[in-house]
């Protein structure tokens, strides 16, 4: 990967539905090999799939919070395997320091919510879990 395969996918996630022309115009270089450079990007699996991103107003009934969660001992595997099978579970993470995971929960109602902590909390492996509810967002 090079400073224009960089940039590249600097502008498609900023925008994954830029036209190609557009991207070629950003990036100095022809569109073709705009097209050519992101199948290769696509065909070596280092872009996987698009997403559409939404603003916080368009999910004003959802619920959002951030979960840290600490593992017992060599249990991390396991643990993120349960949490994918969650689905209130949008984003893991692991980290280093105090906290081994850090998942993005999302619910529709605080009683979801509430549900959802309860059965992440029984997960087998899970010594700790700290949540905080997102209030407001800033930069989409």
């Amino acid at each position: 990967m090079d400073d224009t395969d960089r940039q590249l996918l600097a502008l498609l996630r900023d925008n994954a539905r830029m036209p190609a022309t557009a991207l070629a115009k950003a990036l100095r270089v022809s569109r073709a090999t705009v097209q050519n450079r992101i199948d290769k990007l696509e065909k070596e699996g280092l872009i996987v799939g698009y997403t559409v991103r939404l603003k916080p107003e368009a999910e004003a009934h959802r619920i959002r919070a951030w979960m840290t969660i600490a593992v017992e001992g060599n249990k991390a595997r396991a643990v993120l395997q349960a949490l994918r099978g969650e689905p209130n579970v949008q984003t893991m993470h692991t980290t280093n320091g105090r906290w081994d995971i850090i998942a993005e929960l999302r619910a529709d109602s605080l009683e979801a919510f509430d549900r959802t902590l309860d059965r992440i909390r029984l997960i087998d492996g899970i010594a700790a879990t700290e949540t905080s509810i997102l209030l407001s967002s800033y930069k989409l």
